[in-house]
């Protein structure tokens, strides 16, 4: 059983998230800006109060947790573009504030900057909305951020390209850097599986220090 931090509960990855981890036994305290918006209840769960871009908080949340997650700017609307690459700074500057014991990090990424089997990445697709293509880059900007930090334990989850609430059947296949697509040229998973893939690599960590995605 882990101590689990959650940022984000209550979007639509978060709170898959939080089932996800809730129904496998794990501890977990929900941090959110208004406790009164998540209604869950459940012996292994706790809700506080906290901001995720204020560092501060961050490792106030985070002592004494062996993982914190961040389901921030998880696909939830173009609300979310300011707050994804802000965030992605205060959790590590968080974080580094507990010094060596500090909780390992798993991060919600995006799928915009995954190569697609024709060498272009998701991103690169003709017609794709602004507000979309932001989500995307703001994404992308998180990555390569955390790519240059060595000394906090952190892993990027990216998505399929297309992501949305679903079925949970337990199953997905992973890649690193390279968009996972179907048989038939789709490229999806649901918010259920993915949420089975961040709980998958608590349980068994095989992708600290970088970027992995999941699909069907």
């Amino acid at each position: 059983m882990s101590k689990i931090a959650l940022f984000g509960a209550t979007g639509t990855i978060g709170s898959r998230i939080l089932g996800e981890a809730l129904r496998r036994g794990h501890q977990v305290t929900a941090v959110v800006r208004d406790p009164a918006k998540l209604t869950a209840s459940d012996p292994n769960l706790t809700v506080v109060t906290g901001d995720v871009l204020d560092p501060e908080s961050v490792a106030e949340v985070a002592k004494g947790q062996d993982v914190v997650v961040s389901a921030v700017g998880g696909g939830d609307g173009p609300g979310h573009i300011a707050t994804i690459r802000p965030a992605a700074d205060a959790l590590v500057a968080g974080l580094r504030l507990l010094g060596a014991g500090a909780p390992r990090l798993i991060a919600v990424g995006g799928a915009g900057s995954l190569r697609k089997p024709d060498g272009t990445q998701v991103w690169d697709a003709e017609g794709l909305p602004v507000p979309l293509l932001q989500i995307m880059h703001a994404h992308g900007d998180a990555l390569d951020f955390y790519r240059t930090v060595s000394d906090i334990r952190w892993t990027n989850l990216s998505p399929a390209a297309s992501i949305a609430p679903g079925e949970r059947t337990g199953t997905y296949r992973t890649a690193l850097e390279d968009l996972v697509v179907a048989d038939d040229g789709s490229s999806r998973i649901s918010a259920e599986d993915y949420a089975v893939a961040v709980l998958d690599e608590i349980e068994q960590p095989r992708h600290i220090g970088e970027r992995f995605t999941v699909g069907y």
